[in-house]
């Protein structure tokens, strides 16, 4: 039984320069809970405190294990700041739509140095949430729960190609007058891109339960990395049903390694913008109203970037209505080798969708080497998966570097072993 038995308002020195309150006031409130539960104690003694916050971090900041922390509404880390979050910290959101969606973004120039470990991992979910310190699991919520907060947005400098050639975007996610959601730079100011930027670390880190709704269409990702450079780890990641995508990446340079999308309500992994970074090592799990488990956008100005993806494993779903592998549009360039890949329809497919991105597949831009599939019930060729939609532009070749296999003989997709700390792998036997 959580009880709370003091409750007080704390002014903190935590100036933030940008528009994040409905009333511009220009500091960060912590409301802090006191609360125990039944765990045996018998000294009535505090077991943890529940820290409210919301607004924007300006200090150097520690966020503890013994504690809860709550993000009401965006709380923004700022640039020249860093907040660290200690292994096993449990993070909750708080519910709210448009401008009181929650989420923790992290801006151009500031840094996350979260870094939990296989046996405390750092647990971003809904403040609905019934989980406590100590704990890698709660009794109330399951994939099925999406949409109960937002998620995790981090920002830099490094290359992203959008439309204008400007070299500066605002956030999917984030209102456009909020100048804390600016990625890229200012190339029109003579900036210069850096693509060595670093946001900081995420490091067995579990994000659940988001994808809030900012407006019609425009969900908050369960991690979206806008014009990340390549100096941020981002390593042993899950994201656990998000209303829209798992993890995005506009632009930028980092590489990832062992990630893990289970049940999300769009694509697990999307790409936009040119990124150009390597992802190594992932696991896709659609769920019920999951749609592809990649979705691979090119570049959207006049520079180009080829990211690669290796070591991927995909589990489809028979249930949802959509549920393909992957689809590569508009002027997609990109690599993803050594996929293994079952569990999809009949109907789902791999598609090249237009001319650009076939004349980008016929001149190498585009590759897809290595697929084993075990293919659905009713398929034969496994040839027949690989579809070009392209309106003109014919194609050869596609698919044939693929091979049908049976379940559990595969040679190729992800190490699975090595994500066995993340909370789907409590559910999931993959």
């Amino acid at each position: 039984m959580k009880k709370s038995f003091l409750t007080f308002l704390t002014a903190s020195a935590l100036i933030f320069t940008g528009c994040l309150q409905d009333d511009d006031t220009p500091i960060v409130i912590e409301e802090v809970t006191n609360n125990y539960y039944n765990d045996g104690d018998t000294d009535g003694d505090t077991d943890y405190e529940t820290i409210v916050v919301s607004g924007g971090i300006a200090l150097d900041d520690t966020w503890t294990a013994d504690n809860v922390y709550v993000l009401d509404r965006k709380v923004v880390v700022q640039e020249g700041v860093t907040l660290t979050i200690e292994p096993g910290t449990i993070i909750k959101g708080r519910a709210g739509t448009g401008s009181l969606s929650s989420a923790l973004i992290i801006a151009r120039g500031a840094q996350i140095n979260a870094v939990g470990t296989a046996d405390a991992p750092i647990i971003f979910t809904s403040e609905s949430d019934e989980i406590e310190p100590g704990e890698t699991s709660g009794p109330n919520l399951d994939e099925s729960h999406r949409g109960l907060w937002g998620g995790i947005i981090m920002l830099g400098k490094a290359t992203i190609s959008v439309a204008g050639d400007t070299g500066l975007a605002n956030i999917e996610g984030i209102a456009a007058d909020d100048t804390f959601g600016l990625y890229g730079v200012d190339l029109e100011a003579g900036e210069s891109f850096d693509d060595a930027d670093s946001s900081g670390t995420l490091q067995y880190v579990s994000i659940r339960h988001g994808g809030a709704l900012l407006g019609e269409g425009n969900e908050i990702n369960g991690l979206t990395l806008g014009g990340v450079g390549s100096g941020t780890t981002i390593d042993n990641v899950e994201v656990v049903a998000n209303v829209d995508d798992g993890i995005e990446f506009f632009g930028g340079t980092v590489n990832a390694s062992n990630l893990l999308v289970w049940a999300q309500g769009d694509d697990a992994l999307d790409i936009d913008q040119a990124y150009s970074g390597t992802i190594t090592n992932a696991v896709v799990i659609l769920g019920d109203a999951s749609d592809h488990g990649l979705e691979i956008d090119g570049p959207e100005g006049s520079l180009d970037g080829e990211f690669t993806i290796n070591d991927l494993t995909m589990i489809g779903n028979t249930t949802t209505a959509n549920g393909e592998y992957a689809d590569w549009r508009s002027n997609a360039q990109g690599h993803v080798n050594n996929v293994y890949a079952y569990g999809f329809k009949d109907s789902s497919d791999v598609e090249l969708d237009n001319d650009g991105v076939a004349t980008n597949y016929n001149a190498g831009l585009v590759t897809m080497s290595n697929w084993e599939i075990v293919l659905p019930s009713g398929v034969t060729d496994v040839t027949s998966i690989f579809k070009n939609n392209a309106e003109t532009v014919t194609v050869t070749g596609l698919g044939s570097e693929a091979t049908a296999v049976t379940q559990g003989s595969q040679t190729v997709g992800a190490t699975t072993t090595v994500l066995g700390w993340t909370y789907t792998a409590e559910n999931v036997d993959f």
